[in-house]
Formats: structure tokens, C-alpha cells, sequence
């Protein structure tokens, strides 16, 4: 469906790591019994090819993309990324303490210091609303932005908050109608931030 949007001014987004395809096995440990549907990471966790990169980048000005250690190969060289350090994470649990986002923006490496939710997920792998708006920070100009991997519509959410206008693409009807709740309860409640 991308290629029938056109152009953004950004794209903002959290695409599938493709774990297995880094040796990494992951069964949902505890997320099972929260996110029933998704007990399976490997089942949904396919790694975009690199068409899609090389679209995002004609097709957007600027381009933020969570994950990017694990899309080296598929993404230019860039000073520029962003790591999200999970503040309260050790290093002994499972987790990982950061996770990090390539960037084409002229930048210098950023941190954004915060600790992950846990009550309000609706995604196994969302990112937190406060994050997608420090993001969004960083492009004050851009006012269309597209996530084709949409998820549980945060990134939908930070756009509403901020005025801006968003695009998200969605595979699992689901997620997606999540999404759209929370997408349209934010921008309802704009003038309230």
C-alpha cells in the first residue's frame, strides 16, 4: 500500500526486527498470558526487505527507524540515532536496557532517558507515547508523517498531541482497530494537552 501514499515530510516507525533472522528465539515468555494472540513473536516478526528502506527514503524527507541496529545492511551510513535508555531495566533481566533508531536527521547521538510502560500496552512491542513525542521533537517541520508498521497507533497518537498529520499502515485488523481508537481519542482530546 505504500507505494499509492506518496510523499511524507517523515517517517516515523517501529518495523519487526526479524529477530530469527539475528539468531535470537523469542516464544513471548510473559507476554503470553497478556497478549494472547501473539504468544509467538516469530510468527508475525518478519524483517522487512530492502525495498522497503530504499522506499521510505525516496519517498520522505526524513526517516526515523526504531530497530536500526538490526537493518545495518540496509540503511546508509548516518551520525545520526537515537537510543531509548530503559531506566529501570538491570542487567540481569531479559530485557534489553536501550533500544536504538537510525536516523537521517544532521544530528548528534540523543538519548532519551525513561522507563518502559507496563499497565497501558496494547502492543507486545509498543513504545511509549512520551518517546514518539521527543521523536517528533526533532522534525518540527515536518507535518505529515507516515508508520507503516503501525502497531497499536503511538507514534498515530504523539501526531494528534502535537497538530501534526499521520498516516499509519496496519496488517492485523485487530491492532489496527486499536489504533484507531486510540488515534481518534487523541486528536478529540488535543486541546486538552
Amino acid at each position: 500500500i505504500m507505494p499509492l501514499l506518496g510523499k511524507f515530510d517523515a517517517v516515523v516507525t517501529d518495523p519487526p526486527y526479524g529477530y530469527k533472522d539475528h539468531g535470537i528465539v523469542r516464544t513471548g515468555g510473559g507476554w503470553s498470558k497478556k497478549y494472547q494472540k501473539d504468544t509467538n513473536i516469530n510468527n508475525w516478526d518478519f524483517r522487512p526487505p530492502k525495498s522497503f528502506f530504499d522506499h521510505v527514503m525516496s519517498n520522505s524527507e526524513f526517516q526515523l527507524i526504531w530497530g536500526g541496529n538490526y537493518f545495518t545492511g540496509d540503511l546508509p551510513n548516518n551520525r545520526g540515532f537515537f537510543v531509548w535508555h530503559k531506566k529501570t531495566i538491570s542487567e540481569n533481566f531479559s530485557m534489553a536496557m536501550a533500544e536504538y533508531a537510525w536516523t537521517n536527521l544532521n544530528v548528534n547521538a540523543k538519548v532519551f532517558h525513561f522507563q518502559p510502560q507496563n499497565s497501558d500496552r496494547k502492543h507486545p512491542t509498543q513504545k511509549p507515547v512520551e518517546l514518539m513525542d521527543w521523536c517528533l521533537g526533532f522534525l518540527p517541520n515536518s507535518e505529515t508523517i507516515l508508520d507503516p508498521f503501525m502497531g497499536s497507533g503511538t507514534t498515530g497518537v504523539a501526531c494528534a498531541k502535537l497538530g501534526r498529520k499521520f498516516t499509519g499502515i496496519e496488517l492485523d485488523p485487530d491492532y489496527f482497530e486499536i489504533a484507531v481508537q486510540r488515534i481518534t481519542k487523541a486528536y478529540e482530546q488535543r486541546d486538552l494537552f
